[in-house]
């Protein structure tokens, strides 16, 4: 018999941080979170994102006392106001291939939102799609990307079961840098040049002045996305955290912003693929060892993901984002990357998945956020 309890302890809490690196032992294209890092997202006190939305966390256990699935329910005030929608979320979902244990989870969550008086679920979001979101359902031969999630392949089966439908997919792009079209970095760089001439500039994002740049990255991003489908308007504190940890695995050798007269008007940031050194770290544990594996990370990383590419709706069709594509391409050339990610892409996102096939890129996994109406 499963038993479904809300975490109400540090050690509980312990034990849902902990499951996945149990459950996901022997799966070599596992990449484990940090646990620091996972404590830091769960913690509703220091999280800012818990200053809009609550969250209560579930576990189950077996008749063992063992811990075989996690599940967290999660209501989004910003959702709620951006899209007059109101729906809630399960996320951090995990679990055991037993639907006797999903199915108890997903009650327990669907349970409490609708004690929140929600009209349906999406998810799963992490906690939300400003961070990991999304169940793999496609491309289980290969690790993710910083940032993106893996999962058992038996996820789909078990959400679906519950009788959760599909909502959207999301497709991850793979580029192989040496495979990238001259023909498109050429015309990139042609553009940008008459670009110049109409007072529109595209330069590295300076992080000795972050908290400038910063704001003028928030504006970006919350005007360019803010008709994209799941959208979730980021606040000054949301943003603030973001930076901060992007500063953490990027430079502004990989980030860059297009101007117009000093406007911000487009973004893109790219990531070097931590998870490349991560996935070493089986047990998601820095001390006493692991941090050593991140020292002078940067130098021993071949991938680099595009995290996002932000283009105020009055710029587009312009050529801005060719640009910064080509832009990404040389310095990814300069600093020896071998290979890139675009994710994730919406594939309602007529525009970007074209782009993404024009220059051979390869739509190699494919996530799906799910939905439930009550």
């Amino acid at each position: 018999m499963t038993q479904i309890s809300k975490v109400k302890t540090g050690k509980e809490l312990k034990e849902f941080i902990s499951l996945p690196y149990s459950l996901y032992k022997n799966d070599t294209n596992y990449v484990p979170d940090l646990r620091i890092v996972q404590k830091e997202t769960l913690n509703k006190k220091k999280n800012p994102f818990f200053k809009h939305a609550k969250a209560e966390y579930f576990i189950a256990k077996d008749t063992s006392n063992r811990v075989v699935g996690r599940v967290a329910a999660i209501t989004n005030e910003n959702y709620v106001k951006h899209w007059n929608e109101n729906y809630g979320f399960f996320g951090f979902f995990e679990s055991v291939n037993d639907r006797k244990v999903s199915d108890a989870l997903f009650e327990a969550a669907i349970n409490w939102l609708k004690e929140k008086g929600v009209d349906g679920v999406y998810g799963p979001m992490n906690p939300s799609t400003n961070d990991t979101c999304g169940t793999l359902v496609e491309g289980f031969d290969s690790p993710p990307y910083v940032m993106m999630v893996h999962n058992k392949k038996y996820y789909n089966t078990l959400i679906t079961g519950y009788g959760f439908k599909k909502k959207m997919d999301l497709f991850s792009y793979r580029i192989i840098i040496d495979d990238f079209p001259e023909r498109y970095v050429s015309l990139g760089d042609q553009i940008e040049e008459r670009l110049k001439r109409r007072g529109i500039t595209i330069r590295k994002v300076n992080f000795k002045d972050i908290k400038n740049e910063a704001s003028k990255l928030q504006y970006i991003y919350n005007k360019a996305w803010e008709k994209n489908w799941g959208f979730i308007p980021m606040s000054d504190d949301e943003f603030k955290e973001i930076v901060k940890e992007l500063k953490m695995v990027t430079s502004s050798d990989y980030v860059f912003i297009a101007e117009d007269k000093g406007k911000p008007i487009a973004f893109i940031a790219n990531l070097p693929n931590i998870n490349e050194i991560t996935i070493n770290i089986r047990n998601g544990k820095l001390l006493p060892f692991n941090f050593i594996k991140l020292i002078n990370f940067k130098k021993k990383i071949k991938k680099l993901r595009t995290l996002t590419l932000g283009l105020i709706e009055d710029y587009r069709n312009t050529g801005i984002d060719t640009c910064l594509y080509s832009r990404s391409f040389h310095a990814a050339k300069k600093g020896g990357f071998d290979e890139a990610e675009a994710s994730w892409i919406l594939e309602n996102n007529v525009m970007m998945n074209r782009i993404l096939q024009n220059v051979g890129a390869d739509p190699y996994k494919r996530y799906r956020i799910y939905s439930i109406d009550f």
